[in-house]
């Protein structure tokens, strides 16, 4: 199965709760990024390959790093290296400033890109709704990145508030959370899950026809 196809089925079939659950019998227990990460537009499913991405604040410039006269960093570049089905995920900074906008969502789209996750805020909200083009933040405000912080590498390993993402990982995200799947265990969680949601609806039939919560649990071992 092609990526595509995995994320189409996931995006159809799953939801970050079942995957979530498996991932904490696999031994995977801090997978999930920041509740307050939601989507721009509520009921938006997201899945693809993390493109990594660490900011920092910057404020001012004058001191001799290579960074120090370039405004935004690294972005630009961070940005036309996104590849088709990739998602943008940012983190490192504070939260004074937005992190993504709307001409950076034209040229992801323009890309293929899967969507951007960012810790942090957005702006230009109402262009990227009209886009379509998928986003999930802490919320939206206007202040800019420019003269505050800076990309200061991508495609590294990040840690988003004690969760770590690896360039490559997967990520599912819905209303209920935004998930970090690690390369390592991809295909198991995703079987896993498709197999639990097929007994959870077993589940839902049994008890609608009358059975206990109790005994459902004794009999399917899920709930």
């Amino acid at each position: 199965m092609t990526d595509q196809d995995m994320f189409a089925q996931m995006k159809e079939t799953l939801f970050t709760a079942v995957i979530g659950d498996v991932l904490d019998v696999l031994g995977y227990r801090n997978q999930f990024l920041p509740q307050p990460i939601k989507p721009l537009v509520p009921g938006t499913k997201l899945a693809g390959r993390a493109m990594t991405v660490l900011e920092a604040d910057y404020p001012g410039a004058g001191g001799p790093g290579p960074l120090s006269g370039k405004p935004f960093g690294l972005m630009f570049e961070a940005l036309d290296d996104l590849k088709e089905g990739e998602i943008y995920i940012a983190s490192g900074s504070s939260f004074e400033y937005a992190l993504w906008g709307g001409l950076m969502s034209t040229r992801a789209l323009h890309l293929k890109a899967a969507g951007a996750i960012l810790d942090g805020y957005v702006r230009d909200t109402d262009e990227i709704r009209a886009l379509g083009f998928p986003v999930f933040s802490r919320g939206a405000f206007a202040q800019d990145q420019g003269i505050r912080g800076k990309v200061l590498d991508y495609r590294v390993p990040i840690n988003v508030k004690g969760v770590q993402v690896a360039p490559g990982d997967m990520i599912f995200a819905d209303d209920e959370g935004v998930l970090i799947i690690p390369q390592a265990v991809e295909q198991q969680a995703i079987s896993d899950a498709l197999a639990k949601v097929a007994t959870e609806n077993e589940v839902a039939k049994a008890i609608r026809a009358g059975m206990s919560t109790q005994e459902a649990f004794a009999t399917f071992g899920v709930m």
